[in-house]
């Protein structure tokens, strides 16, 4: 038997002991998270599926959605030696506190002295499921005090792939990303952070900001697994880094999603590990497919990978290029491999 099967298997007996009615509540509750959010999601309804914020379209909106990781006492050191993503199934949603959006931006700008980080979610993505794997990109980056999840109305069915409303979405996640650059108290301005399907929304947003305010200077711009045409991002990354501190984008040759999604296009995803990235220019590009696969996608190695976070860390709160991080394997001219310890 394989090591990954083997814990995979881990992982299901996990699950299952969990969905037998020991719940996260029945260890007591520890660790909370704070996650800021803006979002244009409608109103849950206690009848719905999610009594905080459903997978319609609304007007903007914001507030503070509280997670808390149950307190699982000695099971914890088992659990720590199973695949990471368990840590996900450990969290669970207590408390969203709707505020307006002007009183929540001004709540962060006050918490913390440096500048904001707008982080855009990927596809099939619930509420409640986008505020665990914020509060887990949040951690495991050190973005804690200065990132705000930015939420669009994506309904979390797989199948709906075509139906998410990210591209409704752009205007706002670009509006967001100006209004955050403007309480940037530091030189360099917002970073933007955006994964899968969010990133393809990132960059659409940053062409759009390009072209009306080509003046405007923002912070460092992360794409994490990309799920966009690698073709039209070459043709828009020109216009982006004009705006922009610094682009880095973070691929992986294990990713089933996009693989899948290269299929459904007919074109590679910038995700994906095999493009010819010299064709990006100065952008930044970091693989990450040496390093132990902690999810069954190969897909959420930001939330999952500590090394990924190191690196996001490295980059993000103390401004380093990727020939300065410590853990990377230079492999091309702008390509660097994340390597295992």
């Amino acid at each position: 038997m394989t090591t990954k099967i083997r814990r995979y298997l881990f992982a299901a007996a996990i699950q299952t002991f969990l969905a037998a009615g020991l719940s996260t509540a029945s260890f007591g509750q520890s660790a909370e998270y704070d996650v800021p959010f803006l979002t244009v999601r409608d109103i849950g309804s206690e009848n719905g599926p999610s009594p905080y914020f459903g997978d319609a379209r609304s007007t903007l909106r914001a507030g503070r959605c509280l997670a808390q990781r149950a307190d699982t006492g000695g099971l914890l050191a088992v659990l720590d030696n199973g695949p990471a993503f368990i840590r996900e199934q450990l969290l669970s949603i207590n408390k969203v506190d709707v505020q307006l959006p002007a009183d929540l931006l001004d709540s962060v700008q006050a918490e913390h002295s440096g500048s904001p980080a707008l982080y855009v979610h990927g596809y099939a993505i619930s509420f409640e499921k986008g505020c665990r794997r914020a509060a887990l990109l949040q951690r495991n980056a050190g973005l804690d005090g200065r990132m705000v999840w930015f939420t669009w109305p994506s309904d979390g069915d797989v199948a709906n792939y075509v139906q998410d409303d990210l591209y409704w979405s752009v205007p706002d996640i670009a509006d967001a990303i100006i209004e955050l650059n403007t309480r940037s108290v530091t030189d360099s301005g917002v970073d933007v952070i955006g994964h899968s399907l969010g990133g393809r929304g990132v960059a659409l947003a940053l062409q759009d900001i390009a072209y009306r305010f080509p003046e405007i200077r923002l912070g460092k711009v992360v794409l994490l697994a990309p799920d966009m045409d690698f073709e039209i991002f070459a043709r828009l990354a020109p216009r982006i880094a004009s705006i922009a501190e610094s682009i880095t984008i973070y691929v992986n040759d294990e990713d089933r999603p996009l693989a899948l999604s290269a299929q459904l296009h007919g074109y590679p995803r910038l995700g994906q590990a095999a493009n010819d990235v010299a064709a990006l220019g100065a952008v930044e590009v970091i693989e990450v497919s040496r390093l132990p696969d902690e999810s069954a996608s190969g897909h959420l190695y930001h939330i999952h990978n500590t090394k990924v976070g190191s690196d996001l860390d490295q980059l993000l709160n103390e401004g380093l290029h990727a020939s300065e991080r410590t853990g990377l394997l230079q492999i091309g001219p702008n390509a660097w491999s994340l390597v295992p310890d």
